[in-house]
């Protein structure tokens, strides 16, 4: 799941992306590699985002069993959706 807004505010002139992994997830190791997996991916698609967007990138359940590439593919489905979606709000 993912969430994308503009910021309004003056700060870092890139993209500030936050990641959210919850205990649902699984333990602490499960959680940490899923964020370092997260995290690895969206390194590469930084170049994608908007100059002043604010991502919150939310890890379900099935992240934890989800492979390398699986992953990759999820996270570049939701950042379309969030981006057809806020370019529609704007």
């Amino acid at each position: 799941m993912v969430h994308l807004t503009s910021r309004t505010d003056p700060g870092p002139d890139g993209p500030v992306v936050g990641f959210v992994v919850s205990k649902g997830v699984g333990n602490a190791v499960v959680r940490n590699r899923v964020k370092r997996r997260l995290r690895a991916l969206m390194a590469g698609r930084l170049d994608a985002l908007p100059a002043r967007a604010s991502l919150v990138v939310r890890a379900q359940a099935p992240a934890a069993a989800a492979s390398y590439a699986t992953l990759g593919a999820d996270l570049d489905g939701a950042l379309r959706t969030a981006t057809r979606r806020a370019g529609a709000t704007r």
